[in-house]
């Protein structure tokens, strides 16, 4: 069974279905389309999957063309689960987020499986993608597949493989980027290794799924990690009146041992701010206290507040309080030049600021209307700049460095304005650097 399997992964044979078709889930669509692949896309979302259908993407840097590509090469969406009996391979790329309480998710997960579990049949991989904590494809995946009667390694086959996109980066693919895969069983892997190896160009084994899963949240720790230490360095350095930016490309000179990491108003995205506390979280369960890792987040998630303590100086040099001013937000994409806003710091800053009396909107060339979300509730649409717009705002608060954005038209009409990235002169006196 598993030659077979391996057979039609290999010969471009198999069906391949994805489940969760967003940032994750879409790019790998069109990479097994482009290759000639059927796929069949999965969604909860009913409106995502007609959009998709009439070949819309959803998704900034997907242009539409591509989906609609994928659709006339055979590429199906739907809500009906029960179609997963037709594949030959399930990819899971649902969300992990954290809870309340900083505790993994995993009900995006275990949902997902179990509305799965019903259509398995002998002949299939499973493969989940979502970021988790080392143990999670073992104790809810493939114990789940085990308890439908389906031997794993034997009927069934379990991998993880955590995704790696990152959204908006032209340097990279979703072929390029090397692709780690682990199985339950020697058989799993084998079978794993096949899935992927017909559409990204470098697979990388490893031993088993849980040092699969430890390897996504290595690398996302280190970033967070990183990126704690330069804001906690951009606090000292602003304090001793010396730009942080300045001595970061100073240092990056440095042909060996240092990698440059740039300071922000805080962490965003799916992955960096969220995933490090997965394994503080699992890490428990072994007795082990996980404080470096602990200790970055505190200053991350610090920094918003470090932010909005930034706009309060710049509008006190002007003899204003918080209270009563108006505040424009450039940018509340988590990252530069993207529509992606998850778990942006930029929505803290502004919900911060609205608590403190600040009447707040925001410019984001990429996201013109703020989406209804379960967290955050603001009726906005982006301001368009011209030397009008910016001059009617007390303060500018630059969040996230489109470049898209005017800098030299902001640096002109702007009464104050709070640098987070290091894009205007510091010595500009309207200019405080955060």
């Amino acid at each position: 069974m598993k030659d077979r399997l391996i057979d039609r992964l290999q010969g471009g044979e198999a069906v391949i279905g994805i489940v969760g078709l967003g940032y994750v889930g879409l790019p790998l669509v069109l990479r097994y389309s482009e290759e000639g692949y059927r796929v069949v896309g999965f969604d909860i979302d009913a409106d995502k999957v007609a959009s998709i259908q009439c070949g819309n993407s959803l998704i900034e840097h997907i242009p539409s063309v591509a989906v609609k590509a994928a659709l006339d090469g055979g590429f199906e969406a739907t809500t009906d689960f029960a179609r997963a009996r037709g594949v030959d391979a399930l990819i899971l790329c649902v969300p992990t987020p954290l809870n309340r309480y900083r505790e993994p998710d995993l009900s995006y997960v275990v949902n997902t499986i179990e509305a799965l579990v019903p259509h398995l049949r002998a002949g299939q991989v499973v493969s989940l993608e979502s970021t988790t904590y080392p143990g999670t494809t073992e104790e809810e995946v493939a114990t789940r597949v085990a308890k439908a009667g389906h031997a794993v390694g034997e009927q069934v086959f379990v991998v993880y493989s955590p995704e790696r996109e990152d959204p908006g980066n032209p340097h990279f693919t979703t072929r390029t980027i090397p692709k780690v895969v682990g199985g339950v069983t020697e058989a799993c892997l084998a079978v794993g290794v096949a899935l992927y190896s017909g559409v990204i160009d470098r697979i990388v084994p490893v031993s088993s799924t849980k040092a699969a899963e430890m390897t996504k949240l290595l690398e996302n720790i280190h970033r967070a990690v990183n990126i704690g230490l330069v804001n906690e360095m951009k606090i000292v350095a602003d304090r001793m009146d010396i730009d942080i930016h300045e001595v970061i490309d100073a240092a990056a000179t440095k042909p060996f041992g240092f990698v440059a990491y740039r300071p922000g108003p805080g962490l965003g995205g799916h992955c960096i701010p969220i995933d490090p506390f997965y394994l503080t979280w699992k890490a428990r369960e072994y007795g082990i206290n996980t404080r470096f890792i602990e200790l970055a987040g505190e200053i991350n998630d610090s920094m918003t507040g470090y932010v909005v303590a930034k706009v309060t100086a710049a509008l006190n040099r002007s003899r204003m309080a918080v209270n009563g001013a108006r505040v424009l937000v450039l940018g509340i994409a988590y990252k530069p030049n993207v529509d992606d806003m998850r778990e942006s710091p930029s929505v803290i800053i502004m919900e911060k600021l609205r608590d403190l009396g600040a009447a707040v909107d925001y410019s984001d060339p990429h996201i013109p209307v703020f989406p209804k979300t379960r967290r955050h509730d603001f009726t906005l649409n982006s301001v368009a700049l011209d030397p009008g717009s910016i001059t009617g705002y007390d303060c500018v608060l630059l969040a996230t460095d489109h470049a898209a954005f005017d800098y030299a038209l902001i640096a002109e009409h702007a009464r104050a304005i709070v640098d987070t990235r290091g894009r205007f002169d510091r010595n500009d006196p309207k200019v405080v650097p955060s």
